[in-house]
């Protein structure tokens, strides 16, 4: 485990050198010049210089992304151009109410998937196969906004059970969880459904049927276990998916999370927090990969890392 977990961390630091030198050229050729928008657009030549020049964008790119890897491998991903607070001070602010909303969001998702999934493969080609198979289609289908507006619509405005946007604790995140948790859910059910009619098809399945043993048990002890390898592995995916992709969400229900700080940077093109943010969030998605293989051989023994 030792050995493999040094060559993941290899893999890890290659990775993010490459993501790095992506989001960095990204952002300095796409059109559009944030020293302009600090400024304005009647800004003196004069000051345009000498902003360029505090700010290091008057040297050569290459220098430039030398000073930015140099600086993030330390810790320290710049100051925003907007606000001139530290990059990782605002990540670490908001970071917390993204995470919230993507646990509970994966929950909700993983708890639903899971037992539609099952359902649907334990009662294949059943009206409970297909009503399963219906609501993971929406959930997948349905663009994430309608799903909020819809959700608000109903449980904020004409019942207003909840708050309709703004963060005040985990009551503020139950309507955006629920938002993506559907789609999430639709994922997960459709992965548990495949990898279940596999597993209900082994011979071990129908002998301990043949054994009497008792239905739950069979379904959940031998049937689930075996088949949630590809699940865990989706449920991983989905995870960093969430943190990463949860702009929508957050903008709608009016979130201080990760998304709507990128949707700020992007809007005013705050460089160094749109390169830190994709930075973090790509070192998040990284490690829960990490995570979920180290998971695999808790559920099966059978695999080793070496």
């Amino acid at each position: 485990m030792t050995k493999y977990l040094l060559k993941r961390s290899f893999t890890m630091l290659i990775t993010l050198i490459g993501v790095s030198i992506l989001v960095f050229l990204m952002i300095h050729l796409i059109p559009g010049d944030p020293v302009l928008n600090i400024l304005g657009e009647f800004a003196t030549e004069e000051a345009i210089a000498n902003l360029k020049a505090s700010l290091g964008l008057d040297k050569p790119l290459l220098v430039q992304y030398f000073s930015f890897i140099g600086d993030a491998l330390q810790g320290n991903l710049g100051k925003s151009y907007l606000t001139n607070q530290l990059v990782l001070d605002e990540i670490i602010n908001r970071f917390p109410v993204t995470f919230q909303l993507a646990i509970y969001s994966l929950v909700i998702g993983s708890i639903l998937g899971i037992v539609m999934g099952t359902i649907a493969a334990v009662k294949q080609n059943t009206i409970y196969d297909q009503l399963a198979m219906l609501v993971s289609l929406v959930g997948i289908s349905a663009p994430g906004f309608w799903i909020a507006l819809f959700l608000i619509y109903f449980f904020a405005y004409q019942i207003p059970i909840f708050p309709i946007s703004g963060y005040d604790g985990i009551y503020s995140l139950i309507l955006p969880s629920i938002t993506l948790g559907l789609a999430t859910a639709g994922n997960i059910a459709r992965m548990t459904r495949s990898s279940m009619l596999e597993v209900i098809k082994q011979d071990y399945m129908r002998t301990a049927e043949a054994k009497g043993v008792n239905v739950l048990r069979l379904i959940f002890g031998h049937g689930l276990q075996n088949a949630l390898i590809p699940v865990i592995t989706m449920i991983g995916l989905q995870f960093g998916n969430l943190l990463a992709g949860a702009v929508v969400t957050e903008t709608v229900f009016a979130l201080p999370g990760i998304g709507s700080l990128a949707i700020d940077a992007i809007a005013t093109r705050d460089m160094p927090t749109i390169q830190g943010l994709v930075l973090f969030m790509a070192f998040i998605f990284i490690i829960v990969n990490l995570i979920v293989d180290i998971i695999y051989s808790a559920i099966d023994p059978r695999i080793k890392y070496e």
